[in-house]
């Protein structure tokens, strides 16, 4: 009876192993080159994930399979933001390929199993759980990156991609041995229990802490481990890097919240230490180093390590005594950065076309004249990314910089917002160039209508958590509250 209950704990994450291996039989047997089908199925493989989570939905925190598996409120949420965001990035991404001949059916495949790894890492209670999905999703990742075998660039990102992402794979890997070698257990609970009792090897443990930071802070995107994220934005396909930019950061978020919080927060002081030298670096050199970029996709991607900045400030406060869990802010950040990176990238997916990726800053140049429309939404995208209110990404940021300011780091917070007022001017410079500056040739946006409707209900979404950010908040805090 009990090895049935904890079938039913992981029976979102089996239906999605099921269901991907159909649409692959589907596909292996299909002979149409539309692959609208595929993405069809894929899309409803999701939807049905999303409805078997939101099912199960736990009013408490439950383990299983020896405590390797867990399933609380946090995990939910983050999974049906995974699955949510997945459906309309696969949108996008069927409209980009079908517009350029480039359909591959084993794309959605791949996905699906990606966010196989990402349910996985999100639901993980062992550092070998952890790191089973770490590996499924980076392993499909890079696949989906070197999908274009004909793109020299997306094959040099690809390349890239897998030889970092193995290289902090295997600090990762390394860092879980210590930490096992020296408690004897991977249970990340039983970790916590361990290193709160007095330990003589004290040294050791720490020195295992700084190879899964070194893990942690590549998968976020964070300075110094970020060398790998602007070459792969710019040299993948557009469709290819809004899902990078949505969907592995909630499974990244989840790890670090897994292995710093769940696993060691008895080491709390110490990699609190850490964590504010790769905040700062990544929201100085972010920040600072996007400004003199013209390729707006290299553009968003140092913008996302200032915002993994931003995120990881957001877990700095941990578990405290007098307040319980006071990561909401970060909770509440990584969910909003997702929504306005699927929009931003939607948006240039939009205006480019075959043969052409409209991915310089100059092909935005006099828009508000020929799309006043989608110049309007691009506008909401970059106010909310550069935290003005009353838009969603302004309250993400007041909510972090609130937490930080309450464990006292009131000279971090101002950082902080220095470094936000130093990033607006990028953002701002994407404005001036679609309402102030004049083309050649007047720019346009794509005529295919789902993608037009997708682009404009998510900047629509933007601005209207950004008005009554109330009930996304309610969430962020409840889930943590149990």
């Amino acid at each position: 009876m009990r090895a049935t209950s904890e079938i039913l704990f992981v029976l979102p994450e089996l239906a999605l192993l099921a269901l991907a291996c159909l649409v692959l039989v589907y596909d292996v047997f299909s002979k149409s080159p539309d692959k609208r089908l595929t993405c069809l199925l894929s899309q409803v493989s999701l939807a049905v994930v999303t409805g078997l989570v939101i099912y199960l939905y736990p009013d408490e925190r439950v383990a299983a399979f020896n405590q390797h598996f867990v399933l609380d409120p946090l995990s939910a949420v983050l999974k049906v933001t995974v699955c949510a965001v997945s459906i309309l990035v696969l949108q996008f991404s069927y409209h980009y390929f079908r517009q350029r001949e480039l359909l591959q059916g084993e794309y959605f495949v791949i996905g699906l199993f990606a966010i196989l790894g990402m349910l996985v890492m999100i639901s993980a209670n062992s550092m070998l759980t952890v790191y089973l999905g770490l590996e499924l999703m980076s392993l499909s990742l890079y696949a989906m990156v070197a999908m274009n075998r004909e793109s020299e660039a997306a094959s040099e990102a690809a390349m890239k991609y897998f030889v970092l992402g193995a290289l902090a794979s295997g600090l990762l890997l390394y860092g879980i041995s210590i930490l096992y070698g020296v408690s004897g257990t991977v249970i990340l609970p039983e970790l916590a229990a361990y290193l709160g009792s007095p330990v003589d090897n004290r040294i050791v443990f720490l020195f295992g802490l700084v190879f899964v930071v070194v893990g942690i802070a590549f998968k976020l995107g964070a300075v110094p481990f970020h060398s790998w994220l602007p070459d792969v934005y710019e040299g993948s396909p557009a469709a290819v890097t809004q899902f990078l930019a949505t969907a592995p950061k909630v499974a990244a978020f989840a790890m670090a919240i897994r292995l710093l919080i769940d696993g060691m927060q008895p080491l709390h002081g110490d990699w609190q230490g850490m964590l504010i030298i790769l905040s700062l670096l990544s929201m100085a050199a972010g920040n600072i180093i996007a400004i003199s970029q013209s390729n707006i996709k290299r553009m968003l991607a140092w913008s996302a390590i200032a915002h993994a900045g931003f995120l990881i400030l957001g877990i700095l406060p941990g578990l405290q005594a007098d307040q319980g869990s006071t990561y909401a802010g970060a909770l509440f950040y990584v969910i909003a950065y997702v929504i306005m990176s699927m929009g931003a990238f939607g948006f240039i997916i939009l205006s480019g076309g075959k043969g052409h990726e409209a991915d310089k800053l100059d092909d935005y140049k006099g828009l508000a004249e020929s799309s006043p429309w989608f110049a309007l939404v691009m506008l909401l995208f970059m106010f909310s990314l550069a935290g003005v209110p009353p838009f969603l990404g302004f309250w993400a940021k007041w909510y972090v910089i609130k937490e930080v300011v309450a464990i006292g780091h009131t000279w971090l917070a101002v950082l902080a917002v220095i470094f936000s007022v130093i990033g607006a001017y990028y953002y701002l410079r994407v404005v001036k160039l679609m309402y102030f500056d004049k083309a050649d040739t007047a720019p346009e946006v794509g005529t295919d209508l789902e993608v037009r409707m997708l682009v404009s209900l998510t900047g629509l979404a933007v601005l209207a958590l950004g008005l009554a950010p109330g009930e996304l908040i309610r969430i962020c805090t409840a889930v943590l509250g149990f």
